[in-house]
């Protein structure tokens, strides 16, 4: 047994694995296009606040702001946790936590928040089939989320089921 010490978490983010339609889902992904790189996607979401009261409301407040969009049936599917030195802590680190969720409505024309009104790069909304196919079509970050996803598609859509109380 290892005896690590546990790190200090100095920042939390929540992310939305958001899937549109039952039969045929589709994912809701944001293009990231910066200057001189290479594109790559990520699910909506951002970091918590501090007048976020939970992380499940940072993330109703994050897919407001970046997709005008409401989501019901916010399930915690995974978490992710990656070095993030700063603030003084050389060993600190970022917990990510992914929600699967049902997208209710998106109104594009809503968005709003720093990522709209101070772009870096574009960001362009696109829809993926949730399937494994989907999944490896496009350069998902964190790889780790990408990887969960492939081994996970039946999984996740299982946390959406009308039975899982």
């Amino acid at each position: 047994m290892s005896c690590m010490t546990e790190r200090p978490v100095v920042k939390r983010t929540a992310r939305a694995i958001l899937l549109d339609g039952d039969t045929d889902p589709r994912m809701i992904l944001i293009k990231r296009t910066k200057p001189g790189q290479q594109p790559y996607w990520i699910t909506p979401g951002g970091g918590v606040e501090p007048e976020d009261g939970t992380v499940v409301e940072a993330l109703h407040r994050e897919v407001d702001e970046e997709l005008g969009a409401k989501v019901t049936d916010v399930v915690p599917a995974f978490v992710d946790t990656v070095p993030h030195p700063e603030g003084g802590a050389p060993d600190g680190v970022k917990v990510q936590h992914f929600f699967v969720c049902r997208l209710a409505s998106m109104d594009l024309s809503r968005r709003h928040g720093p990522e709209v009104e101070e772009p870096c790069g574009e960001y362009e909304v696109v829809r993926i089939p949730f399937t494994r196919e989907g999944i490896a079509s496009v350069g998902m970050v964190p790889p780790s989320l990408r990887a969960y996803l492939d081994a996970n598609v039946e999984g996740v859509r299982a946390l959406l089921a009308d039975d899982l109380g």
